[in-house]
């Protein structure tokens, strides 16, 4: 396996994935597009998954997008209409799901990215909702250096992330930024030692799985979507999402445990 999806004993309702091909710089060849995108259908399908993290392993790269030897190459064939391996191809038509590109998760994702984040580790990065770095990170979009679009999240989610001006700095020159700037421009929402990158990513987990899951899967959706929406019909969408929530039994139940001073015990209900 070229992906490890793991749920740590002391973090319920978490989800851990790790990239698992340090020594190809994690790079997503065609067994790691399909592990991911089988993982990410498994998460969005499951209400015990309250919250995702990803990383990659070693302390180096992240992701460094999709695999030059294997990836790649196959998509160029596929794109000229040669024949490519039955397996690769299935592959290659879950890459906008392997990346989150148009695939609603449905659940928050948090990113502790452990080095390089490049290209498609770059796109994986942007459908996350938090995200912490390690110093030696640094981040570049580099397919138009390779005369390619970047057609993950890059061009529809980056500028509605950070300002117009860096996002096209980033998608343009294909330069890399360090985490210093990812910081500044708010790419990113914190540096962390790498000894404490996991551990802060995970706290940060916990804190959304203890909170009522219906409240967190609809505040995540309302945000993407109201996004794009005008003034008139963002407050009303809000309110379509918000009301059904307090009827809830979560929200009785919020309210029955302030009265009692006790944890609340939420079923997403």
């Amino acid at each position: 396996m070229t992906l490890r999806v793991e749920f740590p004993a002391h973090h319920p309702h978490v989800a851990v994935l790790t990239l698992d091909r340090p020594a190809q710089a994690n790079s997503l060849n065609p067994a790691t597009l399909t592990q991911l995108a089988t993982a990410w259908r498994q998460i969005a399908a499951d209400p015990e998954i309250r919250c995702a993290v990803l990383t990659g392993r070693g302390e180096r790269v992240f992701c460094s997008g999709m695999d030059m030897k294997t990836t790649i190459p196959e998509s160029q064939r596929l794109a000229r209409g040669e024949r490519v391996d039955p397996e690769v191809f299935e592959a290659l038509r879950d890459v906008q799901t392997a990346l989150l590109a148009g695939f609603d998760l449905a659940t928050p994702l948090i990113c502790a990215i452990n080095g390089h984040a490049r290209a498609g580790g770059f796109d994986l990065m942007l459908a996350s909702e938090i995200r912490f770095a390690v110093p030696s990170a640094t981040f570049a979009l580099e397919e138009v250096a390779l005369g390619l679009y970047p057609t993950g999240n890059a061009t529809v989610l980056l500028p509605r992330q950070i300002p117009w001006v860096h996002a096209q700095a980033l998608l343009l020159t294909a330069r890399p930024i360090d985490a210093e700037e990812a910081l500044r421009i708010g790419l990113i929402n914190r540096i962390v030692p790498p000894e404490k990158l996991m551990d802060t990513a995970l706290a940060c987990a916990d804190d959304i799985a203890s909170n009522a899951p219906l409240a967190v899967r609809e505040t995540r959706r309302g945000v993407r979507e109201i996004l794009a929406l005008s003034l008139p019909e963002a407050y009303e969408r809000q309110e379509a999402l918000g009301s059904p929530l307090r009827r809830s039994e979560d929200a009785r139940e919020a309210q029955r445990a302030f009265v009692e001073k006790r944890p609340a015990k939420f079923r997403g209900r």
